[in-house]
């Protein structure tokens, strides 16, 4: 008889509360009420269900881990009209969920939600150690206008999910597998007109296109960052180059780094078994990673 794999744990839905009351939708994997040992946050344009196939494998580790929606993302609340997003607003998001965990997590940040860990560290977040996943205090520009103009191209939206499919294949031109309808079913949502349009707020890329102000105050967050550090980047990556880890290694030469090879700046997506591996041997190392390390407020089965 074949063996087959065990199936994957669910994740539970609950949610968590922002630092001015915006609700920010989360999902658990492991023993439920538990403090997660790895906390996830996404990037811009993305949702925490990036992450639902590493939580279940650490899960099936006996690591418990949690990620969020960040605000104006997925089923997050998002900001009242004529109140702009701001980058210090996810700040003090991921500062009000530290605030509600007993134990110190390790947080895995991709993109933006890189950055946030990097500055929610240095506001005093006191997380057990810090995953960059393709992000560095200083990005090449090219390749973040290139994610921006994908991102502000479809502002009309898709006739449906095929045509979804097909634009992200051309974006995507390296990937094997073509998105399904079950795949896009949380990054798309259903406008009054009928068209499908993307989850997030499209007043986030207008408030927050001019990311690259903040590249000083990043830089001296990373500088201060006291805890074990270590940097995933794509090798196909056009975001993240030799020269600006050659950079972040210099603000933080306890950092550790390893790059997979066949990754683009969706590294995640691109390789999630052995971007996986990666992140299980970077938890398992700091030793006090486990299911059991306290209460997870406001978890709902």
């Amino acid at each position: 008889m074949v063996e087959l794999p065990p199936l994957p744990p669910p994740l539970a839905s609950f949610d968590w509360t922002g630092a001015d009351g915006v609700r920010l939708a989360a999902s658990a994997s492991g023993p439920l009420g538990d403090t997660p040992a790895v906390l996830f946050a996404h990037g811009f344009g993305q949702t925490r269900h990036a992450w639902a196939r590493s939580m279940q494998a650490l899960a099936r580790e006996g690591i418990a881990s949690a990620a969020w929606d960040l605000r104006g993302h997925g089923q997050s609340g998002r900001n009242p009209g004529g109140h702009a997003y701001e980058v210090e607003q996810f700040i003090q998001d991921a500062l009000a969920i530290r605030a509600t965990l007993a134990t110190p997590p390790i947080l895995v940040g991709a993109s933006m939600g890189g950055l946030i860990a990097l500055a929610a560290q240095a506001r005093g977040a006191r997380f057990a150690g810090l995953v960059l996943v393709d992000v560095t205090p200083r990005w090449e520009l090219g390749g973040m206008q290139r994610i921006l103009a994908f991102m502000g191209a479809h502002a009309d939206g898709f006739d449906d999910y095929e045509h979804a499919a097909n634009e992200i294949a051309a974006y995507l031109p390296h990937r094997r597998e073509r998105k399904s309808a079950s795949d896009l079913a949380h990054l798309l949502v259903r406008a009054d007109d009928g068209r499908l349009r993307w989850h997030w707020d499209p007043r986030l890329l207008r408030d927050l296109a001019d990311s690259a102000k903040h590249q000083d105050e990043l830089a001296e967050a990373a500088r201060a960052v006291d805890v074990p550090i270590l940097l995933i980047s794509g090798g196909r990556s056009d975001l993240v180059s030799d020269e600006t880890i050659a950079h972040f290694r210099s603000l933080v030469p306890h950092a550790s780094h390893v790059r997979l090879p066949d990754a683009t700046h969706m590294v995640a997506g691109d390789d999630n078994d052995a971007f996986t591996r990666v992140v299980l041997d970077f938890v398992s190392s700091r030793g006090d990673a486990g299911p059991t390390l306290g209460p997870l407020r406001g978890a709902q089965p």
